[in-house]
């Protein structure tokens, strides 16, 4: 079975690390299914039964996000919230969709690593920002196996710089190793 990438980004056009992550994916649609929350869900309802199905139809399930106010977009915490619910995703009344079922992430943090440390201008790494992530789903008995991420890359609302060449073949590297990382799941 394929693999699940849930994208939620707010401004996929000013994206630069998300985007070409999106690209590199969508080479390969007999392995991955991509499903963009903020393309499908305009609106922000959410249809909960279909994302359930989608889920369930998948082997295993990325969740791919800029870092945003050091936890997710928006639209993304209300379909944790709406889609994983009790009876479904956890809970003695068949919350077992989830169960052994490989979860990741996939983040694009803007700040560099450095800051992302104990000593660092943010006082936390990344992982320990992520862990309500994990906590999430080992909660409801899946196999978190952790995040893949790449620091240091703005992504500043409005238009987007020219990128330099080393840039870009820093992208181009990058979207390569998330999609190893995604097959090593």
């Amino acid at each position: 079975m394929k693999t699940l990438v849930i994208i939620a980004h707010p401004n996929m056009e000013t994206s630069r690390v998300n985007k070409n992550w999106l690209k590199e994916l969508e080479k390969y649609p007999e392995k991955y299914t991509v499903h963009e929350l903020y393309k499908v869900y305009k609106e922000g309802k959410i249809d909960v039964e279909r994302e359930q199905k989608l889920i369930d139809s998948h082997s295993n399930l990325v969740i791919q996000f800029p870092v945003y106010w050091f936890n997710c977009p928006p639209l993304l915490k209300e379909w944790l919230d709406d889609v994983l619910t009790y009876g479904w995703a956890f809970g003695s009344n068949g919350g077992n969709h989830l169960v052994n079922r490989k979860v990741a992430l996939a983040v694009s943090a803007g700040a560099k690593q450095s800051d992302y440390s104990e000593g660092g201008k943010y006082g936390y790494t990344l992982e320990q920002l992520l862990s309500p992530f994990e906590t999430t789903f080992l909660y409801c008995d899946a196999d978190y196996r952790s995040f893949y991420s790449l620091y240091g890359k703005e992504e500043a609302q409005g238009a987007i710089e020219e990128d330099s060449e080393a840039e870009e073949n820093e992208l181009t590297k990058s979207s390569r190793e998330y999609v190893e990382f995604i097959d090593a799941l």
